[in-house]
């Protein structure tokens, strides 16, 4: 099935999966795309064209009206985020999670997915969660998950991953966990949705995706992909932090079965740029 203008399969899936097509209204300001977000920072390549998730060294600070910046900020303050790098490993999973939800979604339901290339891609980062972003033209692309890998972990994820650790030092291994774990995510809700609408074959397309892209190389190994009564369940080898945030706990699936103890030597207090966990 052909992706429509509207993108209307996606609504009853929930606010995750929304992504809106019609224009702003005529007056408002206009939103910047999210190659605007990841501007000061671009992934490398190696020699045979993979993406490297090291980032290239800035020749300048992110400019502080950049949009990525912003969203920080907003989230360090809803959240009373101790440190930046918390508040900028949550603002990491929650747009990681709403590309992949809209992308897994119109994979399943569709069979296609839309060309989501960060120039097409506006986003607000001023509202609240989830984020709100705006596709300014519908290009069906392929629904496998090869291209859906192309989409989301080329596309987005490493340069949104390569601008984040340049700008917050948060721990790469860590960022690609919360990519991992935004993807198992979005399956999980995606499978649970479409079990209780009676689309056995939705659900089977969406463990199937979830499965596929979460043995890409840029995912594997951060974390443990099992099969479970009710669905999907995923247990990831690092931390997204957000622990740290006063009056939280662990995640469903954290690496920690419970809050660790603050500890001055610990790797979660001084962290390698490039460790597993933050």
């Amino acid at each position: 099935m052909d992706l429509d203008p509207g993108l209307a399969a996606l609504r009853p899936l929930g606010g995750f999966f929304l992504l809106h097509t019609v224009p702003p209204k005529p007056g408002s300001p206009p939103l910047p795309t999210l190659a605007d977000a990841y501007a000061d920072t671009v992934p490398g390549t190696d020699a045979d064209g993979a993406i490297n998730p090291r980032p290239r060294p800035t020749p300048h600070p992110p400019h502080p009206h950049n949009p990525l910046t912003f969203r920080v900020r907003k989230v360090a303050a809803a959240l009373r985020a101790p440190e930046p790098r918390v508040a900028a490993s949550v603002a990491h999973q929650g747009l990681a999670a709403r590309l992949w939800s809209v992308t897994l979604g119109c994979a399943a339901l569709y069979g296609r997915v839309p060309d989501l290339a960060p120039r097409l891609l506006r986003w607000d980062p001023d509202a609240s969660a989830p984020d709100d972003l705006w596709l300014t033209g519908v290009r069906p692309l392929p629904g496998d998950a090869a291209t859906a890998a192309g989409v989301v972990l080329r596309d987005h994820i490493a340069p949104l991953t390569a601008a984040v650790h340049a700008r917050y030092r948060v721990a790469t291994g860590l960022l690609w966990g919360n990519a991992a774990s935004a993807l198992a995510g979005a399956g999980r809700e995606l499978d649970r949705w479409a079990r209780l609408a009676g689309r056995p074959d939705t659900a089977e397309r969406a463990r199937a995706l979830t499965a596929g892209l979460l043995a890409h190389p840029l995912l594997a190994g951060t974390g443990t992909l099992t099969a479970a009564r009710d669905g999907i369940a995923f247990r990831r080898r690092s931390c997204c932090l957000y622990y740290r945030v006063p009056g939280s706990g662990v995640c469903g699936d954290c690496c920690f079965p419970r809050p660790p103890a603050p500890s001055r030597s610990s790797p979660l207090t001084h962290p390698s740029p490039d460790a597993p966990s933050g």
